[in-house]
């Protein structure tokens, strides 16, 4: 299970995120402050840094550089303020954020952030057992036959996606990411998922498509 740092100093927020992101799942961490995150990191891992711009004993981007500072091979990081102005956005993805994320956010906002952050660190398994069991009744027989059925179209849907992709035809491409996405959910392919869920936020990045094909390799073995 991926462990995720949250900075955020407002209990509310606090309470939302927590319950957006066990949900994923994921294990979280909640800090209110630059100088709880640094001890936090210090004692534990984490596969994601989800930080507030604005906190009480000082800035996200001056937190995030701190923690870089400490940890040089360190793993991705979202902002997130309730400021929409642009002119917050630009120094904090300079800083290295990865995203900026304008509370208040929809859960499948903050949950498809994540996902698509995780994805691209390689934070997620390639199966997760537990979802499958859910969306097929836990019916270990049929899990496994929708998997072999999965895996045996893969190859295909992989080739149509990259061909779509390539001759920058969004709406195949679109589509095509639409039915496998789907039967990534059904199946629990949870990394491909996201990196299907990352093609289609941003479909025109390479850094996506490229991690669309690591991942579906990696189940193909």
């Amino acid at each position: 299970m991926p462990r995720i740092l949250l900075v955020e100093d407002d209990t509310i927020s606090q309470a939302y995120f927590r319950a957006v992101l066990e949900a994923l799942p994921a294990a979280v961490d909640t800090v209110a402050t630059q100088a709880c995150a640094l001890a936090r990191a210090e004692s534990s891992r984490h596969d994601l840094w989800l930080i507030d711009l604005t906190l009480p004993d000082g800035s996200g981007i001056d937190l995030l550089r701190r923690l870089r500072a400490r940890w040089p091979q360190s793993p991705p990081a979202l902002a997130h303020t309730a400021d929409a102005d642009p002119a917050v956005r630009a120094p904090a993805l300079h800083a290295g954020f990865r995203e900026v994320l304008v509370k208040p956010l929809a859960t499948a906002e903050l949950a498809g952030a994540v996902r698509s952050a995780l994805a691209e660190a390689g934070g997620l398994p390639d199966w997760d057992n537990a979802a499958a069991a859910v969306a097929l009744n836990h019916d270990p027989a049929n899990i496994q036959a929708l998997r072999r059925l999965f895996l045996e179209e893969l190859p295909g849907a992989r080739d149509e996606v990259l061909r779509s992709a390539r001759r920058g035809d969004a709406g195949a491409l679109r589509a095509r990411l639409h039915r496998l996405q789907a039967g990534c959910g059904l199946v629990g392919a949870r990394r491909l998922g996201a990196a299907v869920e990352l093609l289609r936020r941003t479909p025109e990045s390479r850094t996506a498509l490229e991690r669309f094909d690591h991942a579906a390799r990696d189940l193909l073995g």
